[in-house]
């Protein structure tokens, strides 16, 4: 990308989408092009067709996305499934009728079968069910993948697709029920610790594996790979390290200073039994993590302390 591009991220309000904005104008790219949901509703065909036959972006990050925990997709397959796959169909076919120059696509790493091999190759897509908990929400990732592809080697468009292992970090939603797993547990021990509880619950049996990244070192991928990477065919992203879910917990009350006791519930859904990415195909192109999961962790509890008034 030059640094005189128009590059437009969709979804910058979210914690993927406003961790690249920060780290493109940290990187020196001034021209870069935003809007809200409210200005411009990505479900809407039309909408989406008027703002690029007006902008006429030059790169694009898709960022965009309705997104949740395992309560909030096991709750609303249908709305998580509509709603991302129109975003996706709607933004990649926007910029490929406008010549944007290059687009990346940001998946997820649910749209792997449950029953893969470790780690998860880029090859074992599609190799069997996707896990039940996840399955609207990853369908709807796996169709933008796909038509990134069928563009790229079909129609010759330089658009590619990144899919990352669970990201955490600034910008992340702190909400117990809907977010992700890491923000749900730095609210529920921080706000165990304050009120001086004496347990926390957390869902599952804790013995599911998963593997997590800090947001910025997504975004530095991203960048990377916008630059760096043309082929067709879509990219994990992941730090290729993963834990239990009770080495999470421990760490995460160990940091927030919660003393309580922790109570695993088997009788809650936990997902896959393990989830974690092969990312050689990434590491081979010159990129690696930076940000190991503690110090990730810290940079998260600081961010929702600022975030919900309660800096120490």
């Amino acid at each position: 990308m030059d640094k005189d591009s128009k590059i437009y991220v969709a979804g910058h309000r979210g914690m993927v989408g406003s961790s690249i904005v920060r780290r493109l104008y940290e990187n020196g790219y001034d021209k870069v092009i935003v809007r809200t949901s409210a200005e411009l509703d990505l479900r809407n065909q039309s909408e989406v067709d008027r703002f690029f036959e007006r902008e006429r972006p030059d790169y694009v990050f898709l960022a965009a996305a309705r997104v949740g925990g395992i309560a909030s997709h096991s709750a609303d397959p249908a709305g998580f499934l509509y709603d991302n796959a129109m975003i996706a169909l709607n933004v990649i076919h926007a910029a490929y009728q406008t010549g944007v120059s290059k687009l990346l696509f940001v998946g997820s790493s649910c749209v792997y079968s449950k029953s893969a091999s470790q780690p998860l190759k880029e090859v074992n897509l599609l190799a069997g069910p996707l896990e039940g908990t996840d399955e609207g929400y990853a369908l709807a990732k796996i169709i933008g993948l796909k038509y990134c592809e069928y563009l790229h080697e079909g129609c010759d468009a330089r658009f590619i697709s990144v899919m990352p292992c669970n990201v955490y970090g600034q910008g992340d939603k702190y909400d117990v029920v809907s977010s992700h797993v890491v923000a749900g547990l730095i609210r529920k021990f921080h706000e165990a610790k304050a009120s001086g509880a004496s347990k926390v619950s957390v869902w599952g049996s804790g013995k599911a594996y998963r593997e997590f990244m800090y947001v910025d070192d997504l975004s530095d991928a991203c960048l990377f790979l916008m630059d760096r990477y043309d082929a067709s065919g879509f990219v994990n992203v992941g730090s290729g390290r993963d834990v239990t879910i009770a080495e999470l917990a421990q760490l995460i009350a160990r940091i927030v200073g919660f003393k309580g006791e922790i109570e695993f519930d088997a009788s809650m859904p936990e997902g896959m039994a393990r989830r974690l990415l092969d990312v050689s195909k990434l590491e081979a192109l010159g990129w690696t993590c930076s940000i190991g999961l503690e110090d990730g962790l810290r940079l998260a509890y600081g961010d929702y302390l600022e975030r919900e008034g309660c800096l120490e």
